[in-house]
């Protein structure tokens, strides 16, 4: 059993407040990024294809994984009600807070409404036709909404009020659904994908249990909040959130390259596609994070690109991820997530692009020097400052077109919600 302690733990619990929903968006971001690439290389229907197995892969692992980290999972599985599936939508990367600003209406257990009064997804591809919107809002939407709230209840389903292409074009809220759950509703067959991904290290891998006597919200068993006021979980909480939100990030990953591969010929292709995914939401999210933590104001920005490194998702969450990070080094062992070929596995001294994206977010001077650890397997790197600045890699352009690149998140009150 690895329970190796979080790195997040070393993060203030105002850190970690202002860090989850961060890394929340940036879970978001992933696809901004990787689907630009799938375009590229399939086509916008397959490309479609690719972000509905994806998700419907994924989804339902993490979904259940949040449910029993913060104590709100059913108490028979696969019984749970609606309230239980809007828990899991606030923190599922899926949907980010404000990002995705989700409004809910309960009106039993087994009936309730959701609407989006800011929907950024919607931003990002409105601007580029009615083909991309209805691919996103119907195509993608209608089996990755249901395997989402499958995995609180089999019978649950997720049906729209309205939707876009959006008439009158700007229409509020963005759009509107209904949840049901009816013994008769059929059960949807889950994607081929989603049992292989079950087997994945990431989706056993267990972590360190929230400490109940630690100041602050342990779990999230009480009522259904408007909005999650992060300010009101224990420093456990967040350490605890923060890796099982980058688990997220990692399970939707592998299922991105399990449907890529599919629909590939050669290894070279995927990896290729992969390493550009990973490039472009690396760097774009190592910009967010450093902004919100500060470490772009960093008087030092080698020890603040070391330390950027040390709370980003490629290296987290400890028990997945074997880095020790100390000084301007790093150095990668082999891992769990190398078994699961996470991210961290395509990166080393034969291609270090992404590691560069990260510290280039801090500065564009900053470098990483890359090599093998002798005598042993892993990779030390180590972060060192060049004469000329680099220019920012092709990947974090693309995927800066997302309006999540300049998303500012603002303060909300938590409002219990009760049935109507």
């Amino acid at each position: 059993m690895n329970r190796s302690p979080s790195r997040y733990a070393d993060l203030t619990r105002a850190e970690l407040a202002t860090l989850v929903p961060e890394l929340l968006l940036m879970g978001q971001l992933i696809d901004r990024s990787g689907m630009a690439w799938c375009i590229a290389a399939f086509g916008r229907e397959e490309m479609l294809q690719i972000a509905i197995e994806e998700w419907a892969a994924a989804s339902p692992i993490y979904t259940r994984r949040m449910q029993r980290a913060l104590g709100y999972a059913p108490e028979v599985p696969g019984q749970g009600d609606v309230v239980t599936i809007f828990k899991g939508l606030q923190l599922d990367i899926g949907a980010p807070p404000q990002f995705m600003d989700f409004r809910y209406t309960v009106h039993d257990p087994w009936h309730g409404e959701f609407r989006l009064d800011h929907c950024g997804a919607l931003m990002d591809v409105e601007p580029m036709g009615e083909d991309y919107v209805r691919g996103m809002c119907h195509d993608i939407e209608d089996p990755t909404f249901d395997a989402t709230a499958i995995a609180t209840n089999p019978h649950a389903q997720v049906r729209p009020i309205h939707r876009p292409p959006r008439t009158p074009a700007d229409r509020h809220p963005h759009c509107a659904w209904t949840v049901s759950i009816d013994p008769a509703h059929p059960v949807p067959e889950p994607v081929p994908a989603l049992e292989v991904n079950e087997r994945s290290r990431a989706a056993t891998l267990e972590l360190t249990p929230v400490d109940p006597t630690d100041e602050g919200a342990a779990d999230y068993a009480g009522p259904l909040l408007s909005d999650l006021d992060f300010t009101a979980f224990s420093h456990s909480a967040l350490v605890r959130i923060a890796d099982e939100v980058c688990l997220q990030m990692h399970l939707l990953d592998r299922a991105f390259a399990l449907a890529v591969a599919e629909r590939t010929e050669t290894d070279g292709e995927l990896e290729r596609i992969r390493r550009k995914q990973l490039v472009g939401v690396a760097g774009l999210g190592a910009e967010r994070l450093a902004r919100a933590l500060g470490l772009d104001r960093a008087p030092d920005p080698v020890a603040a690109a070391t330390r950027l490194l040390a709370v980003h998702p490629l290296l987290n969450p400890a028990a997945y991820v074997d880095a020790t990070l100390a000084d301007a080094t790093v150095l990668v062992r082999p891992s769990p997530a190398h078994e699961d070929d996470a991210w961290i596995s395509l990166c080393g001294p034969g291609w270090t692009a992404a590691l560069q994206a990260v510290v280039r977010a801090l500065d564009p001077h900053l470098d990483v020097d890359v090599d093998p650890l002798p005598g042993e397997d892993g990779w030390r790197a180590s972060v060192v400052r060049r004469d000329e600045p680099a220019p920012e890699a092709d990947e974090v352009a693309v995927t800066r077109f997302s309006t999540g690149a300049s998303f500012v998140f603002t303060p909300r009150r938590s409002i219990p919600i009760t049935p109507v």
